[in-house]
């Protein structure tokens, strides 16, 4: 058996979540960053016997679409898979249900599943330091119910919450913009999942393209790269009632 990591994480929120969950399950990990959009993910194929965990970060309840096309070209094989979709303590919705379908029609035999919170990508005010202790030992303990699961053979699938129809994706909401403290030095553009960023120019920035991911903010070593302001604190009021308290994870075996 080999464990492979498939893992759409712009800005490290979901990579953390998963590295705990991946770790708990072998110590040896097959990484796939499937926000890199050089990745030829066609060219990925695992083998019946093989386990993968699939994660990806919910945008507005849904399963990121770049995220889902990368994922629906990699060859399953009939391969075992824990899906994990991340939030930022607001909700995830229908997440869960479309990273089942995608993983079905991409060939995988789905045995487990987790919602856990990580910081929020854009208002990080919202589950700061998450994941923390608590959600690392809820991790390890589903880790170690997977690892059970896999040896006696029990592998019914999970009930999902979610539905369908998927709930309407909504639009990109913030496009992170280059100050005077830019230097053009093109970590972002070579970091974008979805190259909106000029790499011969990164201050020009495709609007339609971006996905509001914040991985160039997160990535840029001069923090040269921002959100409006205004849209900013106006985006944190909207979300305080729904994400100041404290979410756990849900686990589904």
């Amino acid at each position: 058996m080999k464990l492979y990591e498939l893992c759409f994480s712009p800005t490290g929120g979901t990579r953390k979540v998963t590295d705990i969950l991946a770790g708990g399950l072998a110590d040896r990990i097959e990484r796939v960053d499937l926000t890199d959009s050089r990745i030829d993910c066609s060219a990925i194929a695992l083998a019946q016997e093989d386990v993968a965990v699939i994660a990806v970060p919910s945008y507005g309840g849904r399963v990121p679409s770049v995220a889902a096309k990368r994922l629906a070209a990699v060859q399953g094989n009939g391969a075992r898979a824990v899906l994990v979709c991340v939030y930022g303590n607001r909700a995830y919705e229908d997440t869960l249900a479309e990273l089942r379908d995608i993983a079905r029609q991409a060939g995988f035999r789905v045995i487990g599943a987790v919602a856990a919170i990580a910081e929020h990508s854009i208002a990080r005010q919202f589950a700061f330091g998450r994941p923390d202790d608590q959600d690392a030992r809820q991790l390890r303990e589903f880790a170690l119910q997977l690892r059970a699961r896999l040896s006696a053979g029990d592998l019914p699938e999970p009930v999902l919450p979610g539905h369908r129809p998927y709930k309407k994706a909504g639009a990109v909401g913030m496009v992170p913009r280059p100050t005077k403290a830019c230097t053009r030095c093109g970590a972002c553009a070579r970091a974008c999942p979805v190259q909106a960023i000029r790499p011969d120019d990164p201050k020009k920035v495709d609007g339609k393209a971006c996905i509001s991911c914040m991985r160039c903010v997160a990535v840029c070593p001069h923090s040269a790269r921002k959100v409006n302001p205004v849209m900013l604190a106006a985006a944190g009021l909207m979300l305080k009632k729904a994400c100041s308290d404290r979410k756990n994870c849900e686990l589904f075996l």
